[in-house]
C-alpha cells in the first residue's frame, strides 16, 4: 500500500462528512494565490509557502532547534509599529515567543524578541493589539496572559494573569468586536479585554458550547466572512457567529487540527492521520495540507518531498478579523 492510499484509508476512519460538502477530487490547481504558514514538526520549523505552486523551498523559515522549542504547535503573524511583521510561536516542548520576521537570524533563537516557558504543553499564542499583551493557551489546563510596561518593548512582558481552562488548545483575537477567544474541552469562550499594559486582564468570559465530549483544537478567522470564527474540535469543523454565538457545522470529519479560509473562499486544513512517520511517535500530523475550493469540494494537496509532518497550517496574514 503506498503512502497516499494509507493516508486516505486513515482519513476515512470515523469520517462523517456531509455529502453536500464533497464533490470528489478536482484539478490539482489553486484558484487563488496566498501565503500558507505551517508548523512542520519533523524538521521542527515554521515555514511559509505559496498556495498556488508546488512546495519545495520555503519562502521563509524559522528553525529554533529542540528542547523547549520541540514540536512547534502554533504560529500567527502580526503587524507591529516597532518591529514590522512578527511571528508568534508556541511549542509543545514548553516555550512561547515572538520572532522578528525580518531578522537575518532565523535559524536558532537569535531572532527572538521575547520568550517565556509557561509549560503545560503550549498549543496556541495570540497578541492583543494596542496594549501588546500576549495570550498563551496550554493544554495542561491554563490560559496565561503576559503584559508589557511599553508596547514597543516586548522584553518587558511579564505574567499578569492565569485562568484555569480545561484542555486549552486555541486562542484568537477578534478585532471586529475587540474580544479574545479561547477554545478547549467542550467550549469556546469570548473574553473582554480590560486595562492597559501591566493592568491588562481578560474578563467577563461568555461560553459557547461545542459539545461536552469534544476537545477544541484551533481557532482561526474566515477572511471571506468577518462575522465568523472557524473552529476545529474532535468531531468536526464549525463556524461560530461572533455576535450571536450560533454554531454551524462546516465539515463533519474527525481529527482536524486546523482550518483556515482565504478571502477567495478557498480553504485548507491539516487532519491527523493516526499514522506515525519517520519512526517517531507523532500520529497527530499529516504529510499533506488539504485544500478545498470555495464550494467546499476537495481540490488539491500540498506536501514536501522529504515527508513533512504538518501539525497546523494557516494563512500568512497579519490581519486579525
Amino acid at each position: 500500500m503506498n503512502r497516499r492510499t494509507l493516508i486516505k484509508s486513515a482519513l476515512a476512519v470515523g469520517a462523517v462528512t456531509p455529502a453536500a460538502l464533497w464533490f470528489g477530487e478536482q484539478s490539482a490547481e489553486a484558484s487563488a494565490s496566498y501565503g500558507v504558514a505551517v508548523c512542520e514538526q519533523y524538521r521542527n520549523q515554521i515555514q511559509i509557502y505559496n498556495s498556488a505552486t508546488a512546495w519545495s523551498k520555503p519562502q521563509w523559515v524559522w528553525a529554533p532547534g529542540g528542547g523547549g522549542w520541540s514540536n512547534l504547535s502554533d504560529v500567527k503573524f502580526r503587524s507591529t509599529a516597532s518591529f514590522g511583521e512578527v511571528a508568534l510561536v508556541a511549542a509543545s516542548g514548553g516555550n512561547i515567543g515572538i520572532v522578528d520576521k525580518a531578522s537575518s537570524g532565523t535559524q536558532g533563537t537569535g531572532s527572538l524578541l521575547w520568550h517565556a516557558s509557561p509549560g503545560g504543553n503550549p498549543h496556541a499564542i495570540e497578541r492583543i493589539p494596542d496594549v501588546g499583551a500576549i495570550v498563551a493557551a496550554c493544554t495542561g489546563g491554563a490560559v496565561h496572559v503576559y503584559a508589557p510596561t511599553a508596547v514597543s518593548r516586548p522584553s518587558t512582558l511579564a505574567l499578569v494573569q492565569t485562568i484555569s481552562y480545561a484542555g486549552a488548545h486555541g486562542v484568537w483575537y477578534d478585532d471586529v468586536h475587540g474580544r479574545l477567544w479561547v477554545i478547549g474541552q467542550g467550549r469556546a469562550t469570548s473574553y473582554a479585554v480590560s486595562g492597559t499594559y501591566r493592568a491588562t486582564r481578560l474578563t467577563g468570559g461568555v461560553d459557547v458550547s461545542i459539545g461536552a465530549s469534544n476537545l477544541g483544537h484551533s481557532l482561526d478567522a474566515s477572511y471571506s466572512d468577518r462575522d465568523i470564527l472557524l473552529a476545529t474540535h474532535t468531531t468536526g469543523v464549525v463556524a461560530i457567529d461572533k455576535a450571536t454565538h450560533k454554531v454551524t457545522t462546516v465539515h463533519g470529519n474527525h481529527a482536524v487540527k486546523s482550518f483556515s479560509q482565504d478571502v477567495s473562499g478557498e480553504s485548507f486544513w491539516v487532519q491527523a492521520t493516526g499514522v506515525k512517520y519517520h519512526g517517531d511517535s507523532r500520529d497527530w500530523v499529516n504529510p499533506d495540507v488539504q485544500f478545498f475550493s470555495s464550494a467546499g469540494a476537495k481540490s488539491f494537496t500540498r506536501g514536501l518531498s522529504y515527508g513533512a509532518e504538518f501539525y497546523k497550517a494557516r494563512l500568512h496574514n497579519v490581519n486579525f478579523h
